[in-house]
């Protein structure tokens, strides 16, 4: 391997680069919000059952399938190893959630429940800052190679 400036160091006590060290805090913090969201969907359904689209069908199964899928994003994030497609795989969970929440802010409206409606809407732009942030967790997930990791 060249003893090149572009060339990640590893640190000699973790075996991570120094940018994926740097990085940790911000993937734990990931890690946590999907953990408490997706805890929350399984522990009190109802919550979110009202959120999920008629046409979808039973909102229970979505809610919990929902959940189910931000604890595994979490669980991926928050171990190193898996770190980088579990903030690409949270990423595009926050996309695909996406239009769905733009149809309920769309559907909601001004004279019905004032609570939900404001929550439907200053839901969407929450999701942009969301998406960066997984995305960016994954670019600094970087594992070192095998030739770097070998004795």
């Amino acid at each position: 391997m060249p003893d090149d400036a572009s060339t990640p160091r590893l640190s000699a006590r973790s075996g991570r680069t120094p940018a994926a060290l740097a990085g940790r805090p911000r993937a734990l913090g990931l890690a946590a919000l999907l953990g408490l969201a997706g805890a929350t969907h399984i522990a009190r359904p109802r919550l979110y059952e009202p959120l999920i689209p008629r046409a979808l069908g039973n909102p229970r199964v979505w809610v919990l399938v929902s959940g189910v899928a931000e604890l595994a994003c979490a669980a991926a994030v928050a171990v190193p190893r898996t770190r980088r497609i579990g903030a690409l795989a949270s990423a595009a969970l926050f996309v695909a959630v996406f239009p769905g929440n733009v149809q309920m802010a769309l559907d909601s409206r001004a004279g019905a429940d004032r609570t939900r409606t404001a929550i439907t809407w200053a839901r969407l732009p929450v999701q942009v800052p969301l998406i960066g942030w997984a995305l960016a967790v994954s670019r600094r997930s970087v594992r070192p190679s095998r030739d770097a990791a070998a004795p």
